[in-house]
């Protein structure tokens, strides 16, 4: 099995109209926050295309509040990264929020969210989710205070 080739790069390094995604690792009470799609059974960061005429930050914001109900939140802005995946590469940006007050959760293709102290085991995208979640680590435990209201 082909194993993705995934890099991350330094922030706001790739132009906007390159980036296909957004991905939001969140956490909620000092939890981190996964969602389960409704036609899986496994766990995944909330994350999302980016739609035509929309920047990644305000994809980002969108996906968050649609996958878990997120109405307050501090975001900030951890890397860009590329997704090499059986030879067809995708480019987005990963970013980290600290949701204050999660809302009810809006009819979408999310059936639930769920609270973890560490990456679950039941990932959707294993094999890069877990490189996005040590990425946004390491560079949270960097200590820069750079928030995106």
């Amino acid at each position: 099995m082909t194993q993705p080739i995934v890099n991350f790069l330094d922030p706001l390094s790739l132009p906007e109209d390159n980036l296909k995604y957004s991905i939001v690792c969140s956490k909620y009470q000092d939890k981190w926050v996964f969602v389960r799609h409704r036609l899986r059974e496994s766990w995944e960061m909330p994350a999302g295309h980016i739609e035509e005429n929309e920047s990644a930050l305000q994809a980002a914001r969108r996906e968050l509040f649609e996958e878990t109900g997120a109405k307050e939140f501090s975001i900030r802005l951890i890397a860009d990264y590329s997704c090499d995946w059986k030879g067809e590469i995708n480019y987005g940006r990963i970013f980290f929020a600290n949701i204050s007050h999660l809302g009810e959760l809006p009819k979408s293709e999310i059936a639930e969210i769920r609270f973890f102290k560490d990456l679950p085991k039941e990932l959707t995208y294993p094999d890069i989710q877990n490189l996005v979640f040590e990425e946004v680590q390491m560079v949270l435990n960097k200590k820069s205070k750079v928030n995106i209201q």
